[in-house]
């Protein structure tokens, strides 16, 4: 994919394998967190796959240790407050929106941690197949933040019981649990073998018939999409820049307990 970084790497690669799209997701520094640079490349291969005839499917995947890490919070920390907030719920929309309305399945292949918005992009795909090595948790309400944007992908896949636990939690669980609560497809020891597997299946079905049959499955989340985004992104903005995140923020990177939870 086209790079326009200064630096002159990538965060996300972009090629084509067997008739799949596959965007790698490589910015282990901050662990592939949402940047500005990390979402304009996603969002630039997303429509470069969509655009593509020769493309039957998406397949997204990582590098390092984590697959996302939700928002990049030293980017966050660093901006006006309210610009800021405004500015990365508009990605967050664009990202969740973009897989979930995509005209091809999108399949995330993980074997690493999934945080924050990082799993809102989980429940955005259309099949996820996690490895070993994969965690996930919802952490926001430890920061004094709450999952507003990415609860449009994640509560139609999970349970209502296991989102009332995570969302408030922020409990770490695994790729077992994972799998029970609805918010991955397969829980796999090899998950490249497994999303191989699914291409092969998909590429039986029809370009339409794929399309038509995600129009179907995708109906009321999409439906969801244009009745709450734009609320859901005023509350979530509302909250950048509060005495409470900026403690929290302040006490993640600092690598203490944020005073209320002293």
């Amino acid at each position: 994919m086209t790079d326009t970084s200064e630096n002159g790497a990538s965060f996300v690669h972009y090629e084509v394998r067997d008739r799949f799209a596959v965007l790698t997701l490589d910015s282990p520094h901050n662990r592939n967190a949402l940047s500005s640079k990390l979402v304009h490349e996603l969002l630039d291969g997303l429509r470069r796959a969509g655009g593509d005839e020769q493309v039957r499917g998406i397949v997204l995947t990582h590098t390092g240790n984590t697959f996302c890490a939700g928002a990049d919070l030293k980017e966050a920390l660093d901006a006006d407050p309210a610009a800021a907030a405004d500015i990365r719920t508009g990605w967050m929309i664009e990202v969740l929106q973009g897989i979930v309305e995509l005209h091809k399945p999108v399949l995330a292949q993980i074997d690493g941690n999934v945080r924050a918005g990082g799993m809102g992009i989980v429940g955005a795909c259309d099949i996820v197949v996690a490895g070993p090595s994969s965690t996930f948790a919802l952490t926001e309400a430890r920061l004094g933040l709450a999952p507003f944007m990415i609860s449009m992908t994640l509560l139609p896949r999970m349970t209502s019981r296991a989102a009332a636990r995570y969302f408030q939690t922020g409990e770490t669980f695994d790729t077992a649990e994972a799998e029970r609560i609805g918010l991955i497809t397969v829980a796999a020891d090899d998950p490249a073998a497994e999303i191989g597997r699914l291409c092969e299946a998909l590429r039986r079905g029809s370009p339409q018939g794929l399309a038509e049959s995600k129009r179907l499955v995708n109906a009321s989340l999409l439906t969801e999409f244009e009745r709450s985004a734009e609320e859901l992104a005023r509350r979530s903005g509302s909250f950048f820049g509060t005495p409470e995140v900026v403690e929290g923020m302040t006490a993640f990177f600092e690598r203490r307990p944020p005073t209320w939870a002293e």
